[in-house]
């Protein structure tokens, strides 16, 4: 059941709110917005309320807001139907016929003042930036909760695990106590502390250890083994203590609370820019890239990690979905922002013919990319695909 409720879980919410900030910003300026969509295909449920139509669709990839437009059959192809053709009375429909509604829904006309490209640049552009914006606000919102539940992280190894009869423990060494120093030298890193005792076989070390916030002094003497080296993986001789270690947290206010959040937001963001621009300098391989399944099978290992977890996963897929919205490719928020300001510096809307070969090519670039990254998917589960294919056809 994780397998299913997890992926839908993350998908849904991070779709929800971009298309949410979408239709909230269309709504406040003024644009008609028929329909509103989680999901694209035949429709599994729909209810209108007011004047839009609530759809959750079959495949839950995407969603989108139909808003009304001169220019709506350049995007119909996209979202099925056009919007700008009353419904006739008699048509069967879940939500019927409406004689007090405006197009697609009754008989009346909508005003021209209620179309999209009726509003000045700066309110299309509010429309079209809202819902990247929304996805940085969701992951900021679940940053300062997780902060504000759990505190930020030290750079201190906190001893999790004390393998009872080895150094560790022989030495007097209790889960939870935080290691702050070797040899009077104060620690900055788990890593550090790794080299350190993966250096010392045989050697007494003074490890400055904190245990319920006194400070106190533990000396350890590593022992010799014989195990791969956490950074080649080259087997060696190294020192053990017995010891695993976990991330420590300090709690803190609940305005550094808010810096700490907007510090990782905007820390997360860049770097996904910069793993965008790595892509296209061709510093990293579009092999690299996943898809729908490897997010799926992130969601269910971050499920079963917990909910801090899981919202951790959603904050971070939600800055995926708000940096890749931004590029410029027809389609995408990014494409459509180009595509207002170009028609603007022009002076006059492009042709239907014209939008639509553009809309179409952004389609064939997102459609190239699905199956790039659906194959580095497939690609990675292989082995495990061959082993079920074996079960099903193998011999009894």
């Amino acid at each position: 059941m994780l397998t299913w409720i997890a992926p839908i879980i993350v998908f849904g919410l991070v779709i929800f709110v971009h298309e949410l900030g979408h239709f909230v910003a269309a709504k406040l300026v003024g644009v008609y917005a028929p329909r509103f969509s989680i999901g694209f295909g035949p429709s599994l449920w729909k209810r209108r309320y007011g004047e839009t139509e609530y759809v959750l669709a079959a495949f839950p990839l995407g969603g989108y807001v139909r808003m009304a437009s001169r220019e709506d059959e350049a995007t119909a192809f996209l979202e099925g139907g056009s919007e700008n053709s009353a419904v006739e009375p008699g048509d069967v429909r879940k939500d019927g016929y409406d004689p007090d509604a405006m197009i697609p829904f009754g008989p009346k006309p909508i005003p021209e003042s209620r179309w999209f490209e009726s509003k000045s640049l700066v309110a299309r552009l509010f429309i079209m930036l809202a819902g990247v914006t929304m996805n940085a606000v969701l992951a900021y919102v679940i940053y300062a909760g997780l902060i504000m539940r759990s505190g930020i992280p030290t750079p201190l190894p906190v001893a999790a695990v004390v393998t009872p009869g080895r150094p560790a423990a022989l030495a007097g060494i209790q889960a939870g106590d935080s290691i702050a120093s070797v040899n009077g030298v104060p620690l900055k890193s788990w890593e550090v502390l790794l080299d350190r005792i993966g250096a010392s076989a045989g050697v007494p070390l003074r490890l400055g250890i904190v245990r319920a916030g006194t400070p106190t002094e533990i000396t350890v003497t590593p022992a010799a083994e014989v195990a791969p080296d956490p950074r080649t993986g080259i087997k060696r001789s190294v020192g053990r203590i017995g010891l695993q270690a976990k991330e420590g947290f300090v709690p803190v206010a609940f305005p550094r609370a808010l810096g700490e959040a907007w510090n990782i937001t905007i820390d997360k963001g860049t770097a996904i820019f910069e793993t965008l621009g790595a892509l296209f300098s061709r510093g990293v391989g579009v092999s690299e890239l996943g898809g729908p399944i490897a997010i799926a099978q992130v969601s269910v290992q971050a499920a079963r990690g917990g909910i801090e977890n899981l919202l951790a996963l959603i904050a971070l897929i939600s800055i995926n979905v708000a940096v890749f919205n931004l590029l410029p490719i027809p389609i995408l928020d990014g494409g459509q922002i180009v595509l207002n300001v170009a028609e603007s510096i022009k002076g006059s809307a492009f042709s239907l013919k014209t939008r639509e070969r553009i809309l179409k090519g952004g389609l064939v670039i997102i459609a190239a990319l699905f199956v790039t990254v659906m194959f580095n998917d497939i690609s990675r589960n292989m082995q495990g695909i061959v082993r079920l294919v074996g079960r099903l056809f193998g011999s009894a």
